[in-house]
């Protein structure tokens, strides 16, 4: 009898970060850092299950939760072997279903629910493969990885025969690449300091502590009042001094006009870059603020609904950097069609981190990206944030401000059971004083 797929197991995790305002942000004060985690189980009897999650900050945590739970239908009974032999296939098969498109189509809590369970299913194939996610897609030929890859709505820009050439273009350099990275790793920039809520002391205390430990990239969150972030970014500069980059992080605050003239007003602190300046479905008004503002870069990307939206964004000069989340879209699939549409651009990838469980995660597609997609670490880093590694089986590990590539099989999503136990709401232990 064939090994299926037997249960997905959900669990809805929430992380109290509020209390101590970490995450905070000029449209998100008080967040609790949360994730909507699946477990897929099978009948093998190898021990091995697949971990997946979606990053949620707190309320609606629960309807994310519902959104995965309601997948299995979709899930339980699939032979494991030829699912996880064509995860094209089975994403095609979540991604498209007839009736959960309809409350999309291709974004929202539906499709981010999907990409947990890909997720999932890509951490079991890879821990089934005895790799790290980051190494088990650099080794596929450029026709597997195209072959992971929905096209449609793309080809006016990118199609099969494009990302081949692409992907070709890269295997030459692949295992030069794969011994560099795990010799000197990928390079990191910190958020940890930044956090909006952080009084004025705690700023410039974690700035020179981000410097002692390696970081020369970090970014502060801006966009509630203009005068605040002239003082806080004040500091930060002439605590780093100009041989620091310093980001800018306005999640989503300004609208088109404002964000042109705070920009402009930040403009004497030599942002690296200036990140979700507005809403991040308004393609039109990010390209009418990189225009108003060039040189300095735009940046956005963490609340892409989908590839699509990457796209316009690429098509329009909208962007400078693209910031892939790995919990936001329909999972591994869809993001290695965004790393090949900012392949296609010439444009460079920086992934978003700042979340329970989303460094572990993008660290494997932007490692993945700079062995067998781009080939390049020019101008890229990885977000990283202080908080909450410790709930993981595989945290990550970053030395003197760059991320070590992992070794251990998966995708580095699975939580520590005790974490799992305590952090569940709202009857865990971490939440029972609030009951």
């Amino acid at each position: 009898m064939s090994t299926t797929i037997v249960r997905l197991d959900t669990h809805d995790l929430r992380f109290p970060t509020s209390r101590w305002l970490d995450g905070s942000d000029a449209m998100n004060p008080d967040p609790d850092y949360s994730a909507a985690h699946v477990v897929v189980h099978t009948d093998a009897d190898d021990g091995y299950e697949g971990h997946g999650y979606v990053f949620t900050i707190g309320r609606g945590n629960d309807v994310q939760t519902a959104a995965i739970a309601a997948l299995a239908p979709l899930v339980v009974g699939l032979p494991l072997a030829d699912t996880l032999a064509d995860m094209a296939a089975l994403s095609r098969r979540l991604v498209h279903d007839s009736q959960f498109r309809w409350l999309g189509p291709e974004k929202g809590v539906m499709h981010m629910a999907i990409g947990a369970v890909v997720n999932a299913l890509w951490d079991l194939k890879a821990k089934r493969a005895g790799k790290p996610l980051w190494r088990l897609l650099a080794e596929l030929t450029p026709e597997q990885i195209v072959d992971l890859v929905d096209f449609r709505y793309l080809t006016d820009v990118l199609d099969r025969d494009q990302a081949l050439d692409i992907l070709r273009a890269a295997v030459p350099g692949r295992a030069e690449r794969t011994a560099r990275l795990l010799a000197d790793g990928y390079p990191a920039y910190t958020t940890s300091p930044g956090w909006l809520g952080y009084d004025d002391a705690k700023l410039a205390r974690l700035c020179r502590e981000a410097m002692d430990s390696g970081f020369t990239h970090l970014k502060l969150k801006v966009g509630a009042d203009l005068a605040d972030d002239v003082r806080r970014l004040g500091l930060a500069r002439s605590t780093c001094g100009r041989d620091v980059r310093i980001a800018v992080d306005a999640n989503q605050r300004w609208d088109t006009g404002t964000a042109i003239r705070w920009i402009q007003a930040l403009s004497e602190f030599d942002p690296a870059w200036v990140e979700e300046p507005t809403s991040p479905d308004d393609v039109l008004a990010h390209a009418a603020i990189a225009r108003a503002v060039a040189p300095i870069r735009i940046a956005t990307g963490e609340h892409l609904a989908n590839r699509v939206v990457a796209k316009q964004l690429l098509q329009a000069k909208a962007v400078d950097i693209l910031q892939i989340d790995a919990t936001r879209v329909a999972g591994v699939n869809e993001n290695v069609a965004n790393l090949l549409l900012a392949a296609r651009f010439g444009v460079p990838v920086c992934p978003h981190g700042g979340g329970v469980g989303l460094c572990e995660l993008v660290q494997h597609l932007a490692m993945f990206d700079y062995v067998a997609v781009s080939g390049s670490l020019d101008g890229r880093v990885i977000e990283h944030v202080e908080h909450l590694h410790e709930h993981f089986v595989d945290p990550v590990v970053v030395r003197s401000g760059r991320y070590r590539a992992p070794t251990a099989p998966g995708f580095s999503s699975t939580l520590r059971p005790d974490s799992v136990r305590a952090h569940a709401f709202p009857y865990g232990p971490v939440w029972a004083a609030d009951r």
